[in-house]
């Protein structure tokens, strides 16, 4: 019955995904078992991580002789084995274990680093539910891990190529809270209910829907009242100077040239600055907390970087004497 067990459970191996996890710059092999949900680490990579023993493996055959001493039979039992690859490059099956399970087994391991790898392993449990909510962050961590090794960045985009979803939007991410695998995750580890993610993900669509109001609200403020009326004050002298130049009978080409292209832009910043408030005001009507976000990001975001960029380059038109803020030479270049 044993040996039964635990082949089957070796055939359940065939779907998993090997990974190496760095655990204080220390490898612990690991999988992720797609079916089951769960991760398994190698028992000897952790023993070795916890004692520095020169023989983990003898180290741990001893430990499982102690539990089965004491009746932990049961645990025995139900640590798997699958293959992982060895030092020689080589696959071989070695035992590995749930994070229930290796709780359990370093409860029996007297070591400083007991709750240091207790919290390591929660953390490797966040990031897989972080991941699943946000592939992206599988990505950034994939590219964290592959550096330390040694990696480039190829290795991550190579992954991408290989059609690893690629969430670019904080407000994207949030709908994944609700699917039916993260539902399922989440209830099965009992962190949040169906009706807890439901309300999260409402949370998060309200607080970037405010965020992006204010800071358009701040945008709409600063256009009306600083830079407009400050670019309208300096074309007006520009104007005065056209008209001095050609009085006194000189060419005034590059003062008009300047004068154009400067009014130009004011023209569209002024309407940027009118079909943002529109949007801001559209996006009032709007009740439902997940179109709203999504009409903030796709609309009103996009609203933002039209007034954006006329300013930026009225910026380095207008003298630097009468633009109305710090300028961004000032604050990179300029104490």
């Amino acid at each position: 019955m044993y040996n039964q067990k635990r082949k089957r459970k070796d055939s359940n191996a065939m779907s998993e995904q090997n990974k190496i996890q760095l655990f204080e710059n220390q490898p612990i092999r690991t999988a992720w078992n797609e079916e089951q949900e769960e991760w398994y680490f190698s028992v000897v990579d952790v023993i070795h991580v916890l004692t520095g023993s020169e023989n983990p493996r003898r180290y741990w055959s001893d430990l499982k002789r102690k539990l089965k001493s004491e009746g932990a039979t049961q645990l025995y039992e139900n640590i798997v084995q699958l293959k992982m690859k060895s030092s020689d490059g080589k696959n071989y099956k070695t035992d590995a274990a749930t994070t229930e399970q290796l709780l359990r087994i370093i409860q029996s391991i007297p070591s400083p680093r007991a709750e240091p790898v207790k919290r390591w392993l929660a953390e490797v449990g966040r990031e897989r539910i972080e991941e699943t909510i946000d592939p992206e962050q599988a990505i950034d961590r994939a590219l964290e891990t592959y550096l330390k090794k040694g990696y480039s960045e190829e290795w991550v985009e190579e992954a991408a190529r290989r059609g690893l979803p690629n969430i670019k939007s904080m407000v994207e991410a949030s709908e994944t809270l609700t699917t039916e695998k993260s539902i399922k995750l989440f209830e099965k580890f009992g962190i949040f209910t169906k009706a807890e993610l439901e309300s999260r993900e409402e949370v998060l669509y309200e607080t970037y829907s405010k965020t992006i109001n204010i800071e358009a609200l701040t945008m709409v403020d600063m256009a009306k009242k600083q830079y407009i009326p400050a670019v309208m004050e300096y074309t007006r002298t520009l104007a005065d100077t056209v008209l001095a130049v050609k009085s006194a009978g000189a060419d005034a080409t590059v003062q008009t040239t300047v004068l154009k292209s400067i009014s130009e832009k004011l023209a569209e910043a002024q309407a940027a600055e009118t079909a943002l408030e529109d949007k801001l005001a559209e996006a009032a009507g709007i009740e439902d907390p997940k179109k709203l976000a999504f009409f903030y990001k796709d609309v009103v975001h996009t609203a933002m970087d039209d007034l954006r960029t006329p300013v930026d380059e009225l910026e380095m038109m207008v003298d630097k004497k009468v633009w109305p803020v710090p300028t961004y030479g000032d604050l990179i270049f300029e104490v």
